[in-house]
Formats: C-alpha cells, sequence, structure tokens
C-alpha cells in the first residue's frame, strides 16, 4: 500500500512481487480513506444537464409499426 500510495504503478510492484499477472497483485490491494478521498476530489462535476430523451414521432411511428 505504501508504494501504491507514493505512486509506484501497480505494474511495477506487481514485477517486483514476484507476479506474473498484475490482476494477481490487484487482489492483495485495497485502497484505504485517503486514496479513495483524493480520487473523488479529482471529480468535475458535468457542466451540462441531463435532459430525459424525447424521441421524434418519426421514431415513435417506426416503433408503434414494429
Amino acid at each position: 500500500m505504501h508504494l501504491l500510495q507514493a505512486g509506484v504503478d501497480l505494474t511495477v510492484i506487481a514485477l517486483w512481487l514476484g507476479h506474473e499477472n498484475p490482476a494477481t497483485t490487484h487482489m492483495y490491494i485495497e485502497a484505504d480513506l485517503a486514496m479513495k478521498e483524493s480520487a473523488l476530489s479529482t471529480l468535475q462535476l458535468p457542466h451540462s444537464r441531463q435532459r430525459r430523451y424525447r424521441p421524434t414521432d418519426r421514431v415513435l411511428q417506426f416503433l408503434e409499426g414494429l
């Protein structure tokens, strides 16, 4: 965990541990609260408002014809 928190890539850690596949190393890694908080702080809210999809009359006619 200390290597991961220091920014060392997971594949490098896997090589140091002698794991053939980084997926093996990933099984042993659990993010602590500080890492989770750091990841969440990098997220940004979308600038656009999500709008509900409104199908056109043509699409509705097509669906009704199925």
